[in-house]
């Protein structure tokens, strides 16, 4: 593909059934807890991305056995019941931040030495809160450049003797839930459980509840009490076969298509069942005016007539990552849109918010800027050439404002191979077709 994508302009409602890959935030959580089961499991609908082929890489690159069939979207690995199979190695985990946050809370508690390696843009996302607990745990880690930062070594603490009482640590996740959820799926690993007491003013988020559900799913019960998460003396992971949901983030660009001509979607097998949390954006499309229904073949957006979008203030701190979904929607809306409580998003893949109102004035549409807010207003967005800050959701977000408007391309668009390496592919057929 070129370095620029130029999106094709529809004069028309879109009539669209499309399939998904899985979820990546679900893909990356069973491939750590199936590492972690005693015994083999089989994971279907996997997503293969940048970013779970640098969770793959890991894991062979630890002594795992795993196996990947691309074409069928399975993968086995092959557990060794919260035992790492190496001592000592490296491992890259590229941009993603899943990787970086669940791998290195996993070494931390494993027998041996290990280096963790990352691409220049995971080297600039906060890890400290993360990093600070694993020392107070017991770990020893090493900055290999910025304090703070990957890369670093870690020499980990290895199976202690197991007591009658789990261990007590605080955490503050206003930066990232990732904290969390890393040391939620890592505590099988130390035997006599974890207690966490969250020290922010954000206690959980839909991130959390789906690792909560997996670890369920995989034999692991948890529990909250609003305040603290409690994981068991003794639990585990337990092998067999699991299926990963259709991502529900990449299915909310289609649907947005949809507000946008006024048309309608589908995507396969979104259901209202799924545990993602972006499926809140579905029922914010609603309160654009959209209608949405279930169907045999999956959730089914229509569009209000001639794209016609509702203004709206919305706090989106718990589905923030279809923020760029609803930037690119905002300037066709019949009022100024308003996105609060999205501070986090600006130490992302990029400075997201700061991306959006950078990109929406060049194409000539009047934001505000704030620190964890941005307000954008009606106008008729102009051609051009929006840059994506290596961005896979700004690439694929802004995508969709070409679909109304002529001469909209894409900078860098294979971005988006983070975690739907198809996309362009699949819009540039739907649109043809």
């Amino acid at each position: 593909m070129e370095n620029t994508y130029h999106v094709k302009t529809l004069h028309k409602k879109i009539d669209w059934a499309v399939r998904v890959p899985g979820s990546k935030s679900m893909t990356n959580r069973a491939l750590l807890m199936a590492a972690l089961a005693d015994g083999t499991t089989r994971l279907s609908g996997v997503l293969f991305s940048d970013d779970s082929r640098n969770f793959l890489g890991s894991l062979k690159s630890l002594g795992f056995s795993v196996t990947a069939d691309e074409q069928k979207k399975e993968v086995t690995v092959t557990g060794q019941n919260g035992e790492i199979p190496v001592t000592s190695g490296e491992i890259y985990v590229g941009s993603a931040g899943t990787a970086a946050r669940f791998l290195t809370a996993m070494l931390a508690l494993a027998k041996g030495t290990f280096t963790v390696n990352a691409s220049g843009q995971m080297q600039k996302r906060p890890m400290k809160p993360l990093f600070d607990v694993l020392t107070g745990m017991g770990a020893k880690i090493t900055y290999l450049g910025q304090e703070g930062f990957l890369p670093v070594k870690i020499q980990g603490i290895g199976k202690t003797a197991d007591t009658s009482a789990p261990l007590h640590i605080t955490l503050d996740i206003s930066k990232s839930t990732q904290f969390l959820s890393a040391l939620m799926l890592v505590s099988p690993m130390l035997g006599r459980g974890l207690h966490i007491k969250i020290t922010s003013e954000r206690k959980e988020g839909s991130y959390i509840r789906i690792t909560q559900k997996m670890m369920e799913q995989f034999g692991a019960k948890t529990a909250f009490d609003g305040e603290s998460y409690l994981m068991p003396q003794g639990i585990s992971y337990k092998a067999g076969a699991y299926q990963i949901e259709p991502d529900v983030s990449a299915a909310c660009y289609f649907y947005a298509a949809a507000a946008l001509t006024g048309g309608r979607a589908v995507v396969e097998h979104v259901t209202w069942d799924c545990m993602q949390g972006d499926l809140k954006f579905i029922k914010l499309l609603e309160r654009l005016g959209c209608s949405v229904q279930e169907t045999s073949l999956g959730l089914e957006v229509r569009g209000a007539e001639n794209g016609s979008i509702k203004g709206i203030t919305v706090d989106m701190k718990d589905f923030s990552d279809q923020t760029m979904t609803l930037a690119a929607l905002a300037p066709f809306a019949q009022s100024p849109v308003r996105i609060e409580n999205i501070g986090h998003i600006r130490l992302q893949e990029s400075d997201r918010i700061h991306a959006i109102a950078t990109e929406l004035a060049r194409l000539g549409i009047q934001c505000e800027e704030e620190d964890a807010a941005i307000t954008i207003h009606p106008g008729t967005p102009k051609a051009g050439i929006v840059q994506t800050y290596d961005d896979h959701r700004m690439a694929m977000a802004f995508a969709l404002i070409g679909l109304r408007i002529e001469g909209i391309e894409i900078a860098n668009p294979m971005c988006c191979k983070k975690t739907f390496e198809e996309y362009f592919d699949v819009l540039e057929q739907l649109c043809a077709d």
